[in-house]
């Protein structure tokens, strides 16, 4: 079963190129909003379309603000400015996803994926 993302505006073409090989539905915020659009509108746009938002963005790992439950899930890739580790994150990250395929998984959480680790928070 795929899962269908909303990719923020910082997520490159080899990390949607990765999910989409993977059988994902990735849309391109840039085909839905404008690029500057504020956060609040990006993850309404998301909730909107029934999406998951996958985004590189911290502002979306922030529970305070952006409260899991709220939302359809929240996929938040941390790199911390090492872009030679993407490759081993996006293979966490699909390894992850080809096990937990059901769009309800993700429903009311944010995932952060890290380098040796994938942490819910609900």
């Amino acid at each position: 079963m795929a899962l269908r993302f909303l990719a923020d505006h910082c997520i490159s073409n080899s990390i949607i190129q990765s999910l989409r090989e993977a059988r994902h539905e990735v849309v391109r915020l840039k085909d839905v909003l404008p690029v500057e659009s504020p956060d609040a509108l990006v993850i309404a746009k998301a909730q909107e379309m029934g999406a998951i938002l996958l985004s590189l963005n911290g502002d979306f790992a922030d529970i305070v603000t952006y409260p899991p439950k709220k939302y359809r899930g929240i996929v938040a890739l941390q790199m911390r400015n090492h872009s030679e580790a993407l490759p081993h994150l996006m293979r966490r990250l699909t390894a992850y996803l080809a096990a937990h395929s059901a769009m309800e998984r993700y429903r009311g959480k944010l995932f952060v994926v890290e380098l040796d680790r994938i942490r819910v928070r609900e």
